[in-house]
């Protein structure tokens, strides 16, 4: 009698030729197809940008812990590391996790979470919690801030809906993501975080031009986008008072001014791990301003390797794309990346202090609890869309054309 064992299957479970579950052969055929499909290049930015953010976070800790120490409680210099740390386990599980999910079951979930992060959006002005005069956040037994989740689920929202054009050219797509954005828009601004607005605005613009739009529609919208960022600065004060603040010239006191002195305290090699001094007075030492605390420990020249990472993965997508054939997934990836990559532009021009101060963190960089999750499930769905099989030819889609191609097919 031979002494190998007997495989009696589970109910449900079918025994396959080498003797194994189906289920356990199904999963590991399904990672080997992931990791077939992913583009290895691109994890790889994602994953040195994490790292570069871990040591970051490390070097700023000890500053942020002690501003945030009080006299009853004492924070380790090492606080926001450790958390970062778990914040960033939890994020890299979302973040494979999502990277494997289909296409479709992709865009039904970013549908049903879109809805879900509106109507935190809607109860944020009545039970939203307020920190630091902005009341973004919902108290769920954690901090969780609904634009930021909004902000992957947007992208793919607006990405199905420019592409039902393809199918039936009457229907009127750019009012109805125009209405979606705005209702957004609005909703951001009550809290009030006008970064995020236009974060937002900036996204759908990027996703309607690659859709198509006519030249002279971009430029009526861009015209309108200068009229509404006046009437802002006119009737909005949060506006206001950030413009002016900016073109009036920081004091010696505020917050970009010392981010750009931190920045710039280190030169071009920088100070040294733990060695910088000018970080100690920078709030947000951790999250808005940690690319002035990588210039002032790491240098100007780290600095630039950060703002090369980030335009290697924009550069990347576009690569990718080169030979995609399917406008949804065209329009996805450009929106996933346009948010990433505004969010980055936005954040280090205001530690430039070419920008007027936003409140944004530095993606995959900055120390975040449910911020990190969010922006690696952003990457996730990135890392979905652009999955290619490697043994496919594809029909470039001719973007020149517009929808006009499509139509006639």
């Amino acid at each position: 009698m031979s002494g190998r064992p007997i495989f009696i299957p589970r109910p449900g479970e079918r025994k396959g030729p080498s003797g194994q579950p189906r289920l356990a052969r199904d999963w590991r055929r399904d990672l080997r197809i992931w990791w077939r499909e992913i583009d290895h290049w691109l994890l790889g930015l994602v994953l040195a940008l994490m790292a570069a953010g871990t040591l970051a976070v490390a070097a700023a800790s000890p500053a942020s812990a002690h501003r945030l120490s009080t006299d009853e409680t004492t924070l380790p210099a090492l606080y926001f590391f450790w958390a970062h740390l778990r914040w960033q386990f939890v994020g890299l599980i979302v973040l494979f996790g999502t990277s494997m999910v289909a296409s479709r079951e992709l865009r039904r979930g970013a549908i049903l979470l879109g809805a879900a992060m509106l109507v935190g959006l809607l109860l944020v002005p009545v039970v939203g919690s307020e920190i630091n005069g902005a009341r973004r956040w919902l108290n769920l037994g954690f901090s969780l801030q609904p634009s930021e989740f909004l902000k992957p689920a947007f992208a793919l929202i607006l990405a199905w809906v420019l592409s039902w054009k393809v199918r039936d050219e009457t229907l009127p797509v750019m009012p109805i993501t125009a209405a979606f954005v705005g209702l957004i828009g609005v909703l951001l601004m009550m809290q009030p975080d006008l970064g995020s607005a236009i974060l937002f605005a900036g996204c759908w613009m990027v996703m309607v031009v690659v859709a198509g739009l006519p030249l002279q529609r971009l430029g009526y919208l861009s015209g309108a986008g200068v009229g509404l960022l006046v009437l802002a600065y006119l009737f909005y004060d949060n506006a206001r008072n950030r413009i002016d603040t900016f073109l009036g010239g920081p004091t010696a006191y505020d917050h970009v001014d010392l981010a750009s002195r931190t920045l710039g305290g280190g030169g071009w090699f920088g100070t040294g791990f733990w060695l910088g001094r000018e970080k100690l007075r920078l709030p947000e030492a951790h999250t808005d301003y940690i690319f002035s605390v990588i210039g002032e420990e790491f240098g100007l020249i780290a600095c630039g390797l950060i703002v090369v990472l980030y335009l290697a993965i924009v550069l990347r997508v576009l690569v990718r794309l080169v030979d995609e054939d399917r406008l949804y997934m065209i329009l996805a990836a450009s929106g996933l990346t346009a948010l990433i990559g505004g969010q980055a532009f936005i954040n280090i021009l205001v530690n430039l202090q070419l920008f007027p101060s936003k409140g944004m963190t530095l993606p995959l960089v900055s120390y975040g609890g449910s911020s990190t999750i969010a922006i690696c499930l952003t990457v996730g769905m990135l890392l979905a869309v652009t999955r290619r099989n490697p043994y496919l030819e594809r029909e470039p889609f001719d973007l020149a054309a517009g929808f006009e191609r499509e139509e006639q097919a």
